[in-house]
């Protein structure tokens, strides 16, 4: 869940030019504010007239069209934002992050989505208000994160605990949960900055609010609880494991099950740092992405009949003993060398985000909700990369999943430290996660588990695995792919010619 390159450019631009949040006086009105910024997506028609148009059938059959692409337009009213301070009183202290929290590149912000229908669960009852309040309630024992950040000494970050609070924004959609399943339930969602709108001076890192929260009721029912977070406060596992909280108050537990622990000092360098292994991605020349006025987003989805497909591919040793993480990342690492055109004797590094929870060593604590994961790249030519078999990139991604070690957390931290925590991000780098399992589908408010849970968009260079379901019900794995709109092109086409005659299912 790292992001890098052009995000972290654009949240320095948005620290400096927007007004820090302490000047900013949100209210407690209860008053409906007037529709506002409806979303119209529009196309030219042949006519030279403007008006919304859905893509032909024969257009949704063209292979560079097996992508998803919203066409659907509503508006959104929101109520003023609020600020949700701890239901009970608080340490009142500064906290110090940990020296993977203290990376550059992680001062960005997050956005998720879960969308959840609203038949059965608990008939009657706002979601908002039921979700303000537990938001409080969740704010006691997790206080910092209705903290701000400071900078201090060595240009490091810290929390002062001052109870200030979380952004929080009520809000009603002219949508029904079916027309949004209509389209597709995947990123880029249709009128997304209105389903979590950016208010004023909350888009920065020092002194804004580190969690902003959009709760929108549906014409139906349903709703969308939309979530933006610092990624310098935690990564995804310590999100879920914040937003699970809020969801178990509101279904009425006394507290949550999983009590948050801070700890941060346990993944600091060492004193003096000593890296034990050559980190040879930090080597890497700076390359900056192309414009963002060319870039596009689009979703590919792989149902279970994909999967095996690539699988299938592999040598027999690898068919039955590869991840759907491993074929698949090796599967969309080859296509992005392709589209990319990268030259042969360069570099294609592909980068894995690897969780060190549970890796034997590092000895993190139960309920430790701080980043907690770190990037194991593996350098490989392009050439290499596209000219070798399909098993042999698996091979690199098993290599780079392989590498992570408690040691080598350790000497990863160390390096950052020796270099100032900036991670230098080449364009022809491709950075892949898993978010399938980081506890987002399991959120449930009482309404059940979400229709969709995850991330609501990515950067270039990023991508993400994501749960899914096709319109059988059937699980599918989402991946949101961002590119220069010429190589999408030749992405969808290589990721339709690499799963011939099996293609990706089309939303």
């Amino acid at each position: 869940m790292l992001s890098y390159g052009a995000r972290v450019w654009r949240t320095r631009a948005a620290a400096r030019a927007l007004p820090s949040i302490l000047h900013k006086n949100y209210s407690m009105k209860e008053q409906r504010a007037p529709w506002i910024n409806p979303c119209r997506p529009r196309q030219l028609s042949s006519d030279g007239s403007t008006h919304m148009l859905t893509p032909p059938v024969d257009m949704l059959k063209h292979a560079k069209e097996r992508v998803y692409t919203p066409t659907l337009a509503y508006a959104v009213r929101r109520r003023d934002p609020e600020l949700i301070r701890p239901a009970a009183h608080t340490p009142r202290e500064t906290k110090r992050l940990s020296d993977i929290d203290n990376q550059e590149d992680l001062r960005t912000h997050v956005s998720l989505a879960l969308f959840y229908r609203g038949a059965g669960g608990q008939n009657g009852v706002d979601p908002a208000g039921l979700i303000r309040r537990a938001l409080g309630e969740a704010l006691v024992p997790y206080y910092p994160l209705a903290g701000r950040l400071r900078e201090v000494e060595g240009q490091k970050l810290v929390v002062d605990c001052n109870g200030e609070g979380v952004l929080f924004v009520e809000a009603d959609g002219d949508v029904r949960l079916v027309e949004l399943e209509a389209v597709g339930l995947r990123p880029p969602f249709p009128c997304w900055d209105q389903l979590l709108f950016d208010v004023e001076g909350s888009s920065g890192v020092i002194d804004c609010p580190l969690l902003h929260i959009q709760v929108t009721r549906l014409l139906c029912g349903s709703f969308v609880f939309a979530l933006r977070f610092n990624h310098v406060i935690c990564d995804g596992i310590g999100i879920a494991q914040f937003m699970n909280a809020i969801a178990e108050l509101t279904r009425g537990l006394p507290s949550p099950t999983i009590a948050p622990v801070w700890s941060r000092e346990l993944l600091n360098a060492r004193d003096p740092p000593m890296p034990s292994f050559t980190h040879r991605e930090f080597d890497l020349l700076l390359q900056q992405p192309p414009p963002a006025g060319d870039m596009v987003i689009r979703s590919f989805t792989f149902g279970a009949s994909d999967l095996d497909a690539i699988k299938k591919s592999l040598p027999p040793l690898l068919r039955d003993t590869a991840t759907t993480f491993e074929a698949l990342a090796a599967f969309l690492g080859r296509a992005r060398a392709a589209a990319l055109e990268l030259p042969p004797g360069g570099n294609a590094p592909l980068m894995i985000i690897v969780n060190i929870r549970g890796v034997a060593g590092t000895n993190l604590p139960v309920g430790y909700y701080g980043n907690a994961c770190v990037p194991s790249t593996v350098l490989v030519d392009p050439a290499v990369l596209l000219g070798g078999s399909l098993g042999d990139a698996v091979a690199l991604v098993r290599r780079a999943k392989a590498t992570v070690t408690s040691e080598y957390a350790r000497s990863i931290i160390d390096e950052m430290v020796l270099l100032g925590r900036r991670f230098l991000c080449p364009a022809s780098m491709f950075v892949l996660s898993d978010a399938r399992h980081l506890g987002f589908a399991r959120v449930d408010f009482g309404w059940g588990e979400p229709v969709y849970a995850g991330p609501a968009d990515t950067a270039f260079g990023v991508s993400s695995f994501i749960t899914g379901k096709d319109r059988d019900g059937d699980g599918t794995v989402v991946v949101p792919v961002v590119l220069p709109w010429m190589a999408m092109d030749r992405f969808a086409t290589e990721v339709e010619r690499l799963l011939n005659p099996v293609k990706p299912q089309l939303f």
